[in-house]
């Protein structure tokens, strides 16, 4: 596995992402469809298999309904290896 996937960076990322989703009360079914994407993909973000890019992290926050300026600035506090 590359270092990326796991980097702490990374890992908020994931956890990020899943938090939001299911405080907007989504399974991954859910947001899957909204994203027109598959639920494989949905759990292979959150598992930290899957890097996801800017233009989709954008698309996963318009889909969720979060800032997705405030969750970078999140995402950016984690500490560096």
């Amino acid at each position: 596995m590359s270092e990326v996937f796991k980097s702490p960076r990374h890992e908020a990322l994931r956890r990020l992402l899943r938090e939001k989703r299911l405080l907007a009360e989504l399974t991954q079914r859910d947001l899957a469809a909204l994203l027109g994407r598959s639920q494989s993909f949905i759990s292979d973000v959150e598992k930290g298999q899957y890097r996801v890019t800017v233009v989709e992290f954008l698309e996963i926050a318009e889909a969720i309904g979060f800032n997705p300026a405030v969750a970078l600035r999140r995402v950016a506090k984690a500490a560096k290896r």
